[in-house]
């Protein structure tokens, strides 16, 4: 299997490519990627010299690169992590996430049209279903995203569908719960408050802190798009989840005692506009299927706070 993964320098899309390559010996992973100040090659220390990995520096919202790369290697399968993905930075600007993730989304989908591409995978994310405060969201309903980040995933699932219903694209759409795990950004809520507390510093918490999240690792979350690249139905979209649903205090308190730290460390701060206070997902769907996660949500943490604790060579760059 030859694989062209987008955002492959990112946070999922690099321990994607690390299991690909490790689970299967014979697969090729073609990665492109912006490196934008998400993407970071870092990501993919100890891979990069694989005679089955090629990396290629370009921008998905150019048709002429992603025609050229598809022209160059003989692909089955397009697997899409590249977004721009960050709630806050969307709510300052939303021009780069309406750019990436749009209309980089209907390049990719106009290439891999052009070049009658065996599958698509197109990585979401639960949010396009907006908040609740009961029961679980499934694939049919209704989309209400809250922020223009959420609102810019959920254009690029409807223009994935329509290429599937249009051009018989052969898509499949994942929407995927909050991930957590190795090389996740500092910027983002659990490796935050992991390198805060390392640093002595202390952990910002929106608004209450009431917040709640289903969380699912990373490691997880690779396992399932790769169980659906095998599996999965075309045309047909799958929710992720980890079941692991806990508001961000409690996370907070779980990181607190793994660091031997105090609530004296935490520090709460004006919600940010928008804040969506709940998302859960019915999962049901890829269960039926035979998927379910692997990691238990206690296991997964202690790993994910053990990586940032042994590799500050990696965040510390990062967070100046």
């Amino acid at each position: 299997m030859r694989l062209l993964v987008t955002g492959g320098a990112g946070f999922i899309g690099s321990n994607f490519i690390r299991h690909m390559l490790g689970s299967h010996p014979s697969c090729e992973v073609i990665n492109l990627d912006l490196l934008t100040y998400a993407g970071n090659l870092h990501n993919l220390k100890g891979i990069d010299n694989n005679p089955k990995y090629s990396f290629i520096n370009g921008d998905i919202c150019n048709l002429d690169l992603v025609r050229a790369t598809l022209d160059r290697f003989d692909i089955d399968a397009i697997v899409h992590f590249a977004a721009e993905s960050h709630v806050d930075r969307s709510i300052a600007d939303a021009s780069a996430f309406v750019r990436t993730n749009v209309i980089g989304t209907h390049t990719l989908l106009e290439g891999a049209r052009l070049h009658d591409i065996p599958r698509f995978i197109h990585i979401s994310t639960d949010e396009v279903y907006g908040s609740t405060t009961v029961g679980s969201f499934q694939e049919s309903d209704i989309l209400a995203p809250s922020s223009p980040y959420s609102a810019s995933k959920a254009g690029s699932d409807l223009l994935a569908l329509s290429y599937y219903t249009t051009y018989k694209l052969p898509v499949i759409i994942t929407r995927c719960t909050n991930n957590f795990g190795p090389y996740q950004h500092p910027e983002k809520l659990i490796p935050l408050f992991v390198t805060n507390l390392i640093e002595g510093k202390k952990v910002p918490i929106y608004g209450s802190g009431k917040n709640v999240r289903d969380w699912i690792y990373v490691k997880d979350h690779c396992q399932a798009v790769e169980f659906l690249l095998e599996r999965g139905r075309l045309g047909e979209i799958y929710n992720i989840g980890g079941g692991n649903e806990k508001t961000n205090l409690e996370i907070t308190d779980l990181i607190l005692k793994l660091l031997e730290k105090d609530s004296s460390m935490i520090e709460f701060v004006t919600d940010r506009p928008g804040h969506d206070f709940r998302y859960s997902l019915d999962c049901s769907k890829i269960h039926a299927l035979g998927w379910r996660p692997g990691y238990t949500f206690e296991t997964a943490l202690q790993e994910t706070v053990t990586w940032y604790v042994q590799n500050e060579w990696w965040w510390r760059p990062l967070k100046k």
